[in-house]
């Protein structure tokens, strides 16, 4: 097993301490419980895209990413796990949140155990964990796990919503632990443990390393 497993927390929520924010952290936690109790440690980090809003515009823009865009990227990619949280507007995820996954590659999240949330002031838009925020991550080609949690502002405070985290949490947390127990003891990158889910272990790739040269694109056109 590796001695560290690594999980992002990605939240759109607009607020130096919003529920979105919170909603994440407290899942990223109880996932973090289930891989420690196991004996395996987890470095969770929080990716707050509220810091990051000027430099995606510029990126949509310039096609060129800032340091700090590009960090927040290079976590997501090469996390064991993901928790993509959003506040719900219009029923759907937020531009923030959207404008963030836009610039990553199609295929870059592939296999990337994902747990989607969000928050809103209604319980009427639960749904958009399965009509927005689900077919979104399934796009990118993420493993995104059945279970996920949608909190109304009326949840706050209420135990069922601590049961519900635990519970995913739980099945993240497990989902992890399977990941890394099925890399462990392979000598030709390939899992063969009884533990390991399929498809579970990634290959974080550069999808620009094999990238012709342009003028010499251009020059072959016609000749």
């Amino acid at each position: 097993m590796t001695d560290r497993l690594t999980l992002a927390v990605v939240t759109a929520g607009l607020s130096e301490d919003s529920t979105t924010t919170r909603l994440g952290e407290a899942i990223a936690q109880a996932a973090s419980t289930t891989v420690e109790n196991a004996g395996q440690h987890v470095h969770i980090k929080v990716i707050q895209l509220r810091d990051l809003a000027h430099g995606l515009t510029d990126m949509m823009i310039t096609h060129v990413a800032s340091r700090a865009v590009q960090d927040a990227i290079d976590t997501v990619l090469t996390a064991d796990g993901l928790i993509a949280a959003s506040p719900t507007y219009k029923a759907s995820y937020s531009g923030l949140f959207k404008q963030f996954f836009d610039v990553i590659d199609e295929s870059a999240l592939e296999n990337l155990p994902t747990v989607v949330a969000a928050t809103g002031g209604s319980p009427r838009h639960s749904l958009v964990l399965d009509t927005a925020m689900r077919p979104l991550l399934s796009y990118l080609k993420a493993l995104v796990l059945p279970l996920g949690i949608y909190a109304a502002s009326e949840d706050w405070g209420h135990n069922d919503l601590q049961r519900r985290i635990d519970r995913v949490g739980a099945s993240l947390g497990a989902m992890l632990l399977a990941g890394s127990q099925g890399s462990a003891g392979s000598t030709d990158g390939v899992s063969h443990g009884d533990a390991a889910r399929p498809g579970l272990r990634r290959e974080v790739k550069d999808e620009f390393s094999d990238v012709p040269d342009f003028a010499s694109l251009l020059a072959s056109v016609g000749s």
